[in-house]
């Protein structure tokens, strides 16, 4: 049995050109404002010896019967002289709007504000690229009444669109404090140990650069005047064997002093771009690694412990961990650590960020500056430990 071989139609308009199968039957749109026309040499060589122009114009059956008689394609054009239909237009613009504005004053204290929008020339409801202007919106909101000045400004961002959000959502006391809790900036939590031989006093100063700033500390330091655009603080001990710490200032016994240190915002770097130079532990590995870490470094068990307990719910919410030690003169950089007294040993590690084999091998030791005298009982020590999370 014999297969029919499919007749094509390239129908064409401009530039633009599609396929498809050829027709039987040719039935013209009725007060049509185009016109269809077939290429004399893709009509049939009947067809084309009966027209004197280029062109064969498709009015009916009869001609379209002629045009495609024993062709397997045809080109049809659509020419038109109509003009194009007129742009739809656009829609008047909102020059004035209704607001409403449901503010808590303080708790169990509430105002509504019915207000009306103007707008002399601008559009409230489009921008000048068709954008329209609507949604719902998170931000803050300023009301000024001074003397003769009497403002409202809003500025804000515009929520996700498609997200489920609850249309009687209120934003309120606690829920402003839980925001003020959650857009903490990233801070470097310190511990700052001192272990010595012997009862001795001591003088502790913490110089930050510029980029950096004290937030929360215990005990309270005392501030020192620095003119060089760094910020100073003084601990005055009295140091005890077995790492207790006198504050004379707040007549407080301490193991450590604890201090909060905050970056500049615009100078701290997102985890992801950290530099490549960073060992890598899987968290189950990790946490012993950093254990053994530390107790080389000269930190009690019990320091030791409370490090590893305090951030463990940071750690466990990686499943891979890279960090880097930092060496005490990059840190130094960034927050100096000067202990008056007789000999010293200071040593202050940092661990930053989120081959196993490269860190087992990795001399750690090295770069913190570490020695035989960081676990001598005999030495006077000195020993941070920061961590800084980054996301």
């Amino acid at each position: 049995m014999a297969v029919a071989r499919p007749r094509l139609l390239t129908l064409a308009f401009g530039d633009m050109e599609t396929l498809r199968m050829l027709p039987n039957t040719f039935n013209p749109p009725p007060d049509a404002v185009f016109n269809l026309r077939v290429p004399v040499e893709y009509a049939s060589i009947h067809a084309a010896r009966l027209v004197a122009g280029p062109y064969i114009y498709l009015t009916g059956e009869d001609s379209y019967q002629i045009a495609i008689m024993g062709v397997q394609g045809i080109r049809v054009e659509i020419v038109t002289d109509a003009p194009p239909p007129p742009d739809e237009p656009p829609p008047p613009p909102i020059l004035e709007m209704p607001g409403t504005f449901n503010l808590e004053l303080m708790p169990g204290q509430n105002v509504a504000l019915d207000v009306t929008i103007n707008s002399d020339e601008l559009d409230m409801s489009r921008m000048e690229d068709g954008t329209t202007v609507d949604g719902m919106f998170w931000g803050k909101l300023d009301i000024i009444h001074s003397g003769d000045t009497h403002t409202m400004e809003f500025s804000g961002t515009r929520l996700p669109p498609g997200a489920d959000y609850n249309p009687d959502m209120l934003i309120d006391t606690r829920v402003m404090t839980k925001l003020a809790v959650v857009t903490k900036p990233s801070t470097a939590k310190c511990n700052l140990t001192i272990l010595s031989p012997a009862v001795q006093y001591c003088d502790v100063v913490l110089t930050f650069s510029p980029l950096w700033k004290m937030g929360v500390a215990w005990p309270p330091p005392e501030q020192v005047e620095d003119s060089k655009g760094s910020s100073k603080v003084k601990y005055f001990l009295r140091v005890h064997p077995g790492g207790a710490l006198e504050h004379f200032e707040s007549e407080m016994v301490s193991t450590a002093l604890y201090y909060e240190a905050i970056p500049d915002a615009s100078m701290v770097i997102p985890a992801i771009s950290l530099p490549s130079k960073r060992i890598c532990h899987v968290l189950p590995r990790f946490i012993p690694h950093l254990m053994n870490v530390l107790d080389q470094l000269g930190m009690s068990l019990h320091a030791r412990t409370a490090f590893i307990n305090n951030n463990m719910s940071a750690f466990s919410a990686h499943k891979n961990i890279a960090y880097r030690f930092l060496s005490p003169s990059k840190i130094a950089a960034a927050i100096d650590i000067t202990v008056t007294t007789d000999p010293a040993h200071l040593l202050v590690g940092m661990f930053a960020g989120a081959g196993e084999k490269e860190a087992n091998a990795h001399n750690w030791r090295e770069i913190v500056g570490w020695s035989e005298h960081s676990k001598d009982p005999e030495q006077f020590r000195v020993l941070e430990t920061s961590v800084l999370e980054v996301t």
